[in-house]
């Protein structure tokens, strides 16, 4: 049990503390609370990992609650794309709930403050509200409605229920303390008056509750044990907590905030908000691109929900926000797909090889394993002629002895197939080579047993029929930025820091295999990277996207 409790992170500590000061095990409850105003990020996988990963460990419900308490930026399109988010990473919640399932109770409660002379209405501008707060250091100024009578404050709040007035004309303040340092505790809006149509409550409401109220109300209804949060959210909490004490019953479960650290990596964006400007501005071709650090756009790219998983297990809980480098995520996918990756022949940089003295017209099937990293995952057929591709990187006329593909006089093997040597070239007019000749030795197939095949040759090739190949459209991507923190200056527009050359296209073969995995499937292309074919494909242009390269320097502490 010592040796459980020294690996316990900061979270798991204040619950194994709450459990031991009286918390029964099975009041504990979670939730993951998204705005449905944008695509999941790469952040939010943290959030999501953190919350349900405590509910697995302590065997523990996990709501998803939608906070749509804004319907000027929230759809329903967000709402589909946060559960298909969730549900892939591979967790499953317990209940699916929104904020907006409150409104009566949270509106309800706001009439008992305003009752209880704990808040009142507001005739100011938003503009002049903010100005009256002023800072930290000087305090406020109360509003001049602050102790307006509690009747003309139920009565107002009544009618801009009903639509009575025009949005921005008054609001409702909860009345705490003007002078508070804490800037959340200055009088803060609960209600303002937004005639907007709610994707789920159509246009019922013409007042919205504001985040802050409707949030840790929610928790309470939902009786959630733990409200874990970014640590934006810290200096709000003694007004979650103040919200909470204006409702609490002491038979029920006060809900606890606690804060962990935003998870920014580099060379990433993660603000909705500019997230939104990739898109609209047609930055990128929308929230699922492969460079967006959208969990749609990794899914697409290839990633897997298990290096997503091992990733965030990796950055770990911390109590202070740092950058983490965008290595670990590639080490991660890099690491999970040499697990489960299928390995396929693709030549992205085709260049002929002729084997002179193998039969014309002949063909043959030669074995090669799926993935020799996988126990189970068998062999497959892949057919070889005369005629191949090869990669025009792995030929040279002329090369040291440190270049182990394929050079004129040389030999090398060609993956799960025959010892081949490379016997003349055939340029065109620009001296561009377009054909490599070679000559094979008929008893070296790979797996046959003579000693011919037994004979070590230091370099292996990957290649691919000329005959059977099928054309493949192959995406290579890179940062979406050029610089690690393309958000950091605030006088530089992020957009300044767009990588022109995030994604090229270049065009390829691969082995007729290929035409049936299906769209996300994990495959490497043999001594080349981690692939997937792309939604984009079609009978006649399949698309594949390029994971992550094959290998990298780069080695997690």
């Amino acid at each position: 049990m010592e040796e459980e409790k020294k690996t316990l992170n900061f979270i798991e500590q204040i619950i194994e503390d709450d459990l031991a000061n009286g918390l029964n095990q099975n009041q504990i409850r979670f939730r993951f609370p998204p705005e449905p105003n944008g695509y999941l990020h790469v952040g939010h996988t943290k959030a999501i990992c953190i919350n349900f990963g405590l509910g697995e460990k302590y065997n523990a419900p996990v709501n998803l609650r939608f906070d749509d308490t804004n319907p000027e930026k929230e759809e329903q399109e967000f709402v589909d794309s946060i559960k298909k988010d969730v549900e892939w990473l591979g967790f499953k919640w317990d209940k699916e709930l929104y904020a907006s399932d409150y409104f009566q109770q949270l509106y309800d409660w706001a009439v008992q403050l305003i009752k209880e002379g704990k808040a009142y209405v507001d005739e100011q501008p938003s503009e002049v509200i903010t100005e009256q707060r002023k800072n930290p250091a000087e305090p406020g100024i109360e509003s001049p409605y602050r102790n307006r009578p509690v009747e003309e404050s139920l009565d107002l709040f009544e009618r801009m229920k009903n639509g009575e007035f025009e949005e921005g004309a008054m609001s409702l303040r909860a009345k705490i303390d003007m002078v508070s340092p804490n800037m959340n505790m200055r009088d803060p809006v609960m209600y303002r008056i937004l005639k907007r149509p709610h994707h789920r409550t159509g246009t019922e409401w013409k007042i919205y509750p504001m985040y802050d109220w409707a949030h840790g109300e929610s928790d309470y209804l939902e009786q959630v044990s733990h409200s874990l949060c970014s640590l934006e959210f810290e200096n709000h909490r003694p007004l979650y907590n103040w919200y909470l004490d204006q409702v609490y019953d002491e038979s029920k479960v006060a809900p606890k905030q606690r804060e962990f650290a935003r998870m920014n990596v580099s060379y990433m964006i993660t603000s909705k908000r500019k997230l939104q400007r990739l898109v609209a501005e047609n930055v990128v071709t929308g929230w699922d691109d492969p460079r967006m650090p959208t969990i749609s756009g990794m899914r697409r790219k290839g990633f897997t929900p298990a290096s997503i998983r091992n990733f965030i297990e990796r950055v770990g809980v911390a109590k202070r926000e740092n950058l983490i480098e965008i290595q670990l995520l590639d080490f991660s996918v890099r690491e999970d797909l040499n697990k489960v990756a299928k390995r396929v022949m693709a030549v992205v940089d085709p260049i002929k090889l002729v084997i002179e003295n193998y039969p014309e017209g002949k063909e043959e099937w030669v074995e090669t394993e799926n993935n020799p990293e996988k126990e189970g995952a068998g062999t497959r057929e892949i057919p070889f002629s005369r005629e191949l591709y090869i990669e025009r990187e792995d030929f040279k006329e002329e090369a040291n002895n440190k270049f182990f593909r394929l050079k004129l006089g040389g030999e090398v093997r060609l993956k799960s197939a025959y010892i081949i040597k490379a016997e003349r070239v055939e340029k065109d007019e620009n001296g561009e080579i377009t054909t490599i000749y070679a000559t094979y030795d008929e008893k070296s197939k790979s797996g046959s047993g003579t000693e011919e095949s037994l004979r070590k040759v230091k370099g292996t090739l990957h290649w691919v029929s000329v005959k059977h190949a099928i054309p493949v459209e192959v995406r290579i991507f890179e940062n979406l930025f050029t610089v690690e923190q393309p958000d950091a200056e605030k006088d530089v527009d992020f957009l300044d820091f767009i990588n022109p050359e995030s994604v090229s296209i270049i065009k390829g073969f691969a082995e007729p295999a290929l035409k049936d995995v299906a769209v996300g499937e994990p495959l490497q292309f043999q001594r080349i990277g981690y692939f997937t074919k792309d939604q984009d494909s079609t009978e006649t242009n399949l698309v594949f996207n390029r994971t992550v390269t094959l290998k990298d320097s780069y080695k997690p502490e």
